[in-house]
């Protein structure tokens, strides 16, 4: 079910989806890690002939992998569950749609930003981007009964 937002209940969310973002990014990274590791011991393996196989740490690292995925997934659900559609983990893009002169558009957030002040097309995209001004504020809508969840 889609949940649309006025920019006042979107803003009041981004510290939690803040949050949840900054966690699946780390755990994005740290999967990226331990695949990289398990990869090159695996390519090494291979080479030698699986002589010499530590199967103890084969496994650490892919338990570790795995591990680090179901995270990830979880912080994307947080993410989800708010509302939100995440649009680019690697550079923290959240999009949070609305209604603008009654057009289903986007609200659009990047990771560092101070606050959401730009909005775009659906099918626009991050450089589609425009900056939220007073006729927007005063022609946007959310859904009448959203209470933003907790992340």
């Amino acid at each position: 079910m889609s949940r649309h937002f006025r920019v006042e209940d979107a803003e009041r969310l981004l510290p939690e989806v803040e949050r949840a973002l900054r966690e699946a990014i780390r755990w994005k990274r740290e999967y990226d890690e331990s695949e990289q590791v398990l990869g090159a011991r695996l390519q090494r393996l291979s080479q030698l002939g699986g002589v010499l196989v530590d199967r103890d740490a084969i496994i650490a690292l892919r338990d570790q992998r795995e591990q680090a995925a179901a995270q990830l997934r979880e912080s994307i659900e947080q993410v989800h569950e708010a509302g939100c559609e995440l649009k680019d983990l690697d550079i923290g893009l959240i999009d949070f749609r609305t209604y603008y002169r009654g057009e289903e558009v986007y609200l659009c957030w990047k990771l560092g930003e101070n606050g959401i002040s730009w909005w775009h097309g659906l099918h626009d995209g991050v450089r589609g981007r425009r900056p939220i001004d007073d006729d927007f504020i005063q022609n946007h809508s959310g859904d009448s009964s959203h209470q933003a969840p907790p992340v």
